[in-house]
């Protein structure tokens, strides 16, 4: 297990290498970038200044409303592409190493700081998401299992589909209009994390007004995550209820919620298991860019969209370096739980 670990482990390297660099290739002939939009920023803000009759007219009429080459070098140097491209990307390579992701272009801080900032609003949904989906799809998908075929069944089925069938982001709207002052009740608040009052509440009141800020986006959330999880809890353990080691042990009379409990959902729970640190890992950096628009929700995926349109790059890379570099490491706890959970499993085969 420790080779096979150590194994991996150096594996992570040339895969995140080639992650960072296909990124950062791609980017490099993405039109408009931040020069461009800079420029674009303010030329419109000199045209606009023109219309009005502004103080500054004479000067964009003698540019021509365009800014000169001397400008132009100095926003290239700015931002750093006066440099040739392998400098750039290995300057950045040695950044990450040392863990400092760089300065945003656009918000004027460090893409850390950034990050940190908006990572509680992607956490508080991807961590209830995912202890909800969990909590209830594997003791409903047990139950499924064990009433196939049966009205429960069906109707249960009936239901986690249609959740499963209507995108997040309309449920997350209906739920807003139904719910959030729309046309019908106003129960819940209409976006944000918290209420503007929230330091002045006390430890309980706290608690309470972010339980009720996150109630409708994370409903929205898990109504679409229950129905995969839950299928694939009842196909496991009805794959497990119909081998014959099942046969053998009610043939020998042992009680039917022994051979469940001890042998059943023991192995059942193997495929379920192993998906966990993955899951939970990503619950951290989960970040819905419509769920989070709709309820104002100022998260990771918001700002992964304006990143990439506004064509941050240090953030863009900073970000995915952090991601991919967590979702690397939850894939070995993965592949290592395996181990954990059935012993008789061994990568690289057994010494002979």
């Amino acid at each position: 297990m420790l080779a096979y670990t150590v194994k991996r482990l150096l594996l992570l390297i040339p895969t995140l290498l080639g992650i960072l660099a296909i990124t950062f290739a791609i980017i490099q002939f993405v039109p408009g970038g931040p020069v461009e939009q800079l420029m674009a920023q303010l030329q419109g803000q000199t045209f606009a200044t023109e219309a009005g009759g502004g103080s500054s007219s004479m000067a964009s009429a003698r540019s021509g409303g365009h800014l000169g080459a001397e400008e132009i070098a100095k926003l290239n140097e700015l931002y750093g592409f006066d440099k040739p491209v392998l400098q750039r990307f290995g300057d950045m390579l040695w950044r990450f190493v040392r863990f400092d992701l760089g300065d945003s272009f656009f918000h004027h801080q460090s893409v850390g700081e950034l990050i940190a900032a908006k990572l509680p609003v992607s956490m508080s949904l991807g961590l209830w998401t995912f202890f909800l989906t969990y909590l209830f799809c594997i003791p409903l998908g047990i139950i499924k299992a064990l009433r196939d075929g049966s009205r429960f069944d069906a109707a249960t089925s009936l239901l986690i589909l249609v959740g499963y069938a209507i995108p997040p982001f309309v449920l997350g709207l209906v739920l807003l209009v139904l719910f959030g002052g729309g046309s019908f009740w106003a129960l819940f608040p209409l976006g944000g994390l918290v209420s503007d009052n929230w330091h002045e509440l006390s430890f309980w009141h706290k608690i309470g007004d972010y339980l009720w800020h996150m109630a409708l986006p994370v409903t929205a959330m898990v109504a679409g995550n229950l129905a995969v999880l839950t299928m694939l809890t009842k196909n496991v353990f009805l794959e497990e209820i119909r081998r014959q080691y099942v046969y053998t042990a009610r043939a020998k009379g042992l009680p039917e919620k022994q051979i469940l409990l001890k042998h059943v959902f023991r192995n059942a729970l193997i495929p379920l298991i192993t998906g966990f640190p993955a899951a939970f890992i990503g619950a951290f950096f989960t970040g819905s860019l419509l769920i989070e628009t709709l309820f104002s929700l100022d998260g990771l995926g918001l700002l992964s969209y304006e990143s990439v349109m506004k064509r941050d790059y240090p953030v863009v890379m900073g970000s995915l370096y952090v991601f991919t570099l967590m979702g690397l490491a939850a894939k070995l706890l993965s592949d290592l739980s395996y181990m954990w959970v059935d012993p008789r499993i061994h990568f690289g085969g057994r010494d002979s």
